[in-house]
């Protein structure tokens, strides 16, 4: 891995470094890691193998890769590689083979392969295991990477691979001969949806005795309560991940019109849970010894409870760090008895939950509201909120100004701070204590220029700052603490920004012009992000200088700006460490003739609204010169017709992400080509032509095995609805979002593009969100 990432790696001579791909001890995270070295090299070296006239010769090293092994993704998006497209189809149709395979049939399938491709590369020295992404990823195939090879089928092993068969949940490994390797100390097993969490972590027990890290996003089988299970069984476990998606019904983000839930089958449920209700009573009452996990995340999690919070709050008791955003279900009672327990938090994540009054007095140990700010400075501030250093709880409106207030006097440690759609105010800003921040995100709050700029220069090691959407950030305010700042106007928050000399993101709109750009010039010579939103006017000048003010930047996203082909093409041609762009709702004279330059490291693409005039040509010279796209999204390109999925299938066939609203007819005439983005974890079709099949959801699932997201819109339904799945056949799938429009007349409309466009007027949402324990529908007023 060290090689790999060294400037001098493309310098190795080829005997060298096929003797060290060949060698038993060869070392990499992951599969993938190999392959993108491998590329690496071959790319930097093409013309001297060429020289010599022995390419085919030389690129048999690359048989060494262990295709059936590879991230779905990755394989995919190799398909239009010059030296590793037959690869990628032999990968890609061993991994398609694999998530397919009959339980029953997976003896004859190892019999039938070279199991050294099977095998996850595991040595001695190994550290790390990346297998994320990989849904080909089974118990059997996990196993069979820690098994000595000459047992792998002897008939010991034949009878735990047909008992796998039956029931992932349990491995029998007493008998077997499993190799145990030290050095490994974090596992990734992210989105492997069809491996069985509990049986992996049978199997980790035995093979890794000294892990200390598991990541398991995205495995919504997993139930919380058997994070207890798992540290039993890997005691030395410090960092757990278990993050879902979250729930778009956000209580305080929508208006919900009916919800209502299905638990999920009892056979299913026991399968997971392991041992029943029992075991639950058991593990809740029975007091299991303190694990030691420090950092722990759950984010997304909607089924947890109070009685899991309880429970996680009494086991992990050396807490450092913990993420429960998006976990709608637990109370801020629960959730400050976990902060009065966990005396150790420095890091408290709680976006989009019921974080609120009792948790902020958790944090301040009952400390009385002080309403003089001179008793503010003389506080004992022996107390959590004096320790922490991360707190995010944006969009927790169940905190008043008041409490703010007292938080703020009391944080003086901190380094991140969301306080993002609360009920921030000026005072709480002038009362903060601290002097560290590196991050802080304030957007949508009604906070004032001057309060911002009292608290940036109290923190000149500012690194990242969100202000995006605070409508008051340039109207004057008084300080609220009857002390004069008269050196701080509201027009000097850039000059203090500017001042900091270190940001390397920065978030903002309203107020933001080519006057603040210029007064930010020796503060954002290193930036890698910059988002402009409404209310932020750059202009044409300013837009022109980003590129040579910002040579650093990796992310530029801009809505609502005047834009024109010259100003893309300067910046595309000078930041070439670009990796995303977004150009939404802008206005201006935009052609194809922006995108006419090779972008190899451009990976996520958002033209939205701004390029209504794209046809399916203008869409092949956009795969062209942005190959290696994985996420794209697309808005009101009117133009484009049904042939443009053939277009983009064939043009990036490893896209994890694909949004298409308002595309002309793309999905007049049925979904057919997009079928072979295969690896699509996100895909949102709205309003391209009703065509889409009523059983599209169920077998985009049953064909995409990442598939997670789906969002559609009744419009676009051949039959005027579409199937929900049972729980049994939802595959991959956690979130489905369907929009319905209200009907208007349409007889004045010469065609169906222009009555669609002028009937598409939002009524409701229906929103399907799948958990461990049952399938939520929510109907809500918001377009989602």
């Amino acid at each position: 891995m060290w090689a790999m990432s060294h400037k001098s790696f493309v310098n190795i001579p080829y005997s060298l470094l096929l003797e060290c791909v060949k060698h038993p001890s060869l070392t990499v995270d992951s599969e993938m890691h190999l392959s993108d070295a491998l590329l690496i090299w071959i790319d930097a070296n093409i013309a001297q193998l060429e020289s010599s006239n022995r390419v085919e010769d030389d690129l048999t090293i690359l048989k060494e890769i262990r295709i059936s092994i590879l991230p779905l993704w990755f394989a995919a998006g190799k398909r239009r590689s010059s030296y590793f497209s037959k690869l990628s189809d032999e990968s890609v149709n061993s991994i398609l083979r694999l998530v397919k395979v009959h339980p029953a049939c997976l003896i004859k399938v190892l019999e039938d392969v070279e199991l050294k491709h099977l095998r996850i590369r595991l040595t001695e020295y190994s550290e790390k295991v990346n297998l994320s992404g990989c849904p080909q990823m089974t118990s059997a195939i996990l196993l069979l990477s820690v098994l000595d090879s000459l047992h792998c089928l002897d008939p010991t092993s034949r009878k735990i691979f047909e008992c796998l068969d039956k029931d992932q949940s349990r491995i029998p490994l007493g008998f077997l001969p499993i190799f145990s390797f030290e050095a490994v100390q974090e596992v990734n097993i992210c989105k492997c949806h069809a491996l069985h969490l509990e049986s992996a972590v049978e199997c980790f027990s035995k093979s890794f005795p000294s892990l200390r890290t598991i990541k398991a996003a995205y495995h919504l089988d997993f139930k919380t309560l058997n994070l207890h299970k798992l540290v039993q069984k890997c005691p030395m476990l410090c960092e757990v991940d278990l993050t879902v998606d979250p729930s778009p019904v956000i209580p305080t983000k929508v208006s919900v019109v009916s919800s209502s839930s299905a638990l999920m089958p009892l056979v299913l449920n026991k399968s997971i849970a392991g041992d029943s209700s029992l075991y639950a009573t058991s593990v809740y009452h029975s007091g299991p010894s303190p694990s030691k996990i420090t950092k722990l995340t759950l984010e997304g999690r909607s089924d947890m409870c109070d009685a899991d919070l309880e429970f996680i709050s009494k086991y992990c008791v050396s807490l450092g760090y913990i993420n429960i955003k998006g976990c709608v279900s637990v109370t801020d009672v629960c959730i400050s008895n976990l902060i009065r327990r966990c005396v150790k938090l420095q890091s408290i994540i709680v976006c989009d939950t019921s974080f609120g009054v009792y948790s902020i007095r958790a944090l301040c140990s009952e400390v009385p509201y002080c309403n003089s700010s001179a008793l503010c400075g003389k506080r004992n501030f022996n107390t959590l909120a004096s320790n922490l250093q991360m707190l995010h709880m944006a969009c927790c409106n169940g905190v008043d100004g008041m409490y703010l207030l007292e938080l703020m006097c009391q944080a003086r440690k901190l380094k991140s701070l969301c306080l993002s759609g609360t009920q921030l105010a000026d005072k709480a800003l002038y009362n903060f204590s601290g002097s560290s921040l590196e991050m802080l995100d304030v957007s949508d709050t009604m906070i004032s220029g001057a309060a911002l700029a009292y608290m940036v220069h109290g923190n000149s090691g500012l690194k990242y700052l969100n202000a995006r959407g605070c409508k008051n950030l340039f109207q004057q305010e008084s300080n609220g603490r009857g002390i004069e700042f008269s050196s701080y106007p509201c027009a000097d928050l850039f000059a203090e920004l500017g001042r900091t000399r270190k940001l390397e993101e920065i978030v903002l709109g309203w107020g933001f012009s080519f006057l603040s750009l210029e007064v930010l010039k020796p503060a954002i010579k290193l930036l890698h992000s910059i988002t402009v939103g409404l209310g932020g006017s750059l202009g044409e000048d300013a837009l022109r200088l980003l590129p040579t003010t910002c040579p650093m930047l990796e992310l530029v996203v801009l809505y609502f700006q005047v834009m024109s082909d010259s100003i893309i093409i300067n910046i595309l041609e000078s930041l070439r460490r670009l990796q995303v762009l977004a150009i939404c709702h802008c206005l201006g004279d935009l052609s194809i003739s922006s995108f006419k330059l090779p972008l190899p490291n451009l990976r996520k693409l958002k033209l939205e609204r701004v390029t209504p005039w794209m046809t399916n040509n203008d869409l092949v010279i956009l795969t062209q010169n942005c190959s290696e796209l994985v996420e794209l999204s697309l808005v009101g390109c009117t133009l484009l017709s049904s042939d443009s999925q053939l277009i983009i299938s064939q043009g990036w066939p490893g896209l994890i992400s694909l949004h298409l609203e308002e595309c002309g007819d793309i999905t007049a005439y049925g979904v057919t080509s997009l079928f072979n983005c295969i690896a699509l974890e996100d895909l949102l079709l709205r309003h391209n032509g009703p065509g889409i099949p009523r059983d599209f959801i169920l077998d985009a699932a049953s064909k995409m095995p990442m598939l997670r997201l789906v969002s559609l819109d009744l419009c676009d339904a051949s039959d005027g609805n579409f199937e929900i799945p049972d729980y049994a056949d939802r595959y991959s799938l956690s979130t489905v979002k369907i929009t319905k429009c209200k009907s208007k007349n349409r007889n004045l409309c010469h065609n169906w593009s222009e009555a669609r466009r002028q009937s598409s007027v939002h009524k409701e949402s229906l929103v399907l969100v799948w958990n461990s324990k049952n399938l939520i529908r929510t109907v809500v007023k918001e377009r989602l």
